[in-house]
């Protein structure tokens, strides 16, 4: 049987692996708990400056880095590295769960809040910038996000992963970052430089579901590359169902924000509007 996780029996292997496991828990825990930090830091500082900073963003902003981190470090992220299950609920957590949570705590709104007027003035430029623009695309984001996804299970990339710990880190913070970058592409809580239509975020974010379904789907009759079919199966029933519910989440949050823009005189640009130049003036 040739299973990637069956490897793990071999003592040599295993040992060189849950070294390689430990330090890549290690790189990825340093991550999370400094963006933690930093994000605590920037609310002390703009609180001894300006109005104080709601306590519930900063809460969202904690709960996001908790979950990240039980993803990546601890009991859940040793047994990804042996358990197919065990990984798509890591995953799950670090691409979906923890990326929702970030958005609604406004990092780059308490970033530039924090920031002098030279230094957000320049941050906002970056944020305009082209570059920005293309990645946050909701289309090029949801390609980035779901895209990436499938070329991991259906490659020889997850097996890579499991071997070499440069590719598992890169692995790791792709979809974090992806994730992160489609969650705000579709629901926007921070300034947005760069919007777009509701329907049109909404048939984006109908195909990006799609596509993630669909994968989970092939999955189960087609197992990535050492992963046994039980595994398989299992894995994907998790990444369908419990990625349905996170789902269902984001499409809440996004009807809601979609109602709330029909009110009079409370239209989301003018809300952003509003938004943006409260955190570049720092009032």
């Amino acid at each position: 049987m040739n299973s990637l996780y069956l490897l793990h029996s071999h003592g040599h292997s295993a040992m060189n692996h849950s070294e390689t496991g430990i330090n890549l828990q290690l790189l990825l825990g340093v991550v999370f708990v400094f963006l933690l930090v930093a994000y605590i830091t920037a609310v002390i500082i703009t609180n001894h400056r300006y109005k104080k900073w709601p306590i519930l963003r900063t809460i969202c902003w904690t709960i996001g880095m908790v979950i990240a981190l039980a993803a990546v470090v601890g009991p859940l992220a040793n047994s990804a590295h042996s358990n197919f299950t065990a990984h798509m609920v890591s995953h799950l957590l670090l691409s979906m769960v923890a990326p929702i949570f970030m958005a609604i705590a406004k990092p780059m709104t308490l970033l530039l809040r924090t920031a002098n007027t030279t230094l957000a003035r320049k941050l906002t430029s970056i944020l305009k910038s082209g570059f920005l623009k293309f990645v946050s695309h909701p289309i090029i984001a949801a390609i980035l996000n779901v895209g990436g996804l499938w070329l991991l299970y259906t490659t020889d990339l997850f097996a890579y992963m499991h071997e070499n710990a440069i590719i598992a880190l890169f692995v790791h913070l792709h979809f974090f970052i992806a994730g992160y970058v489609f969650t705000i592409s579709i629901i926007y809580f921070d300034p947005v430089y760069h919007q777009y239509s509701y329907r049109f975020r909404a048939a984006v974010l109908i195909i990006a579901i799609a596509g993630h379904d669909i994968l989970s789907k092939y999955m189960y009759g087609n197992p990535p590359t050492g992963v046994s079919q039980q595994e398989a199966e299992m894995g994907s029933m998790v990444m369908y169902y419990a990625g349905d519910w996170i789902e269902v989440v984001l499409i809440i949050i996004f009807c809601w924000q979609w109602y709330r823009s029909t009110k009079p005189r409370k239209s989301t640009e003018d809300g952003f509007n509003r938004e943006q130049q409260f955190a570049v003036e720092g009032k």
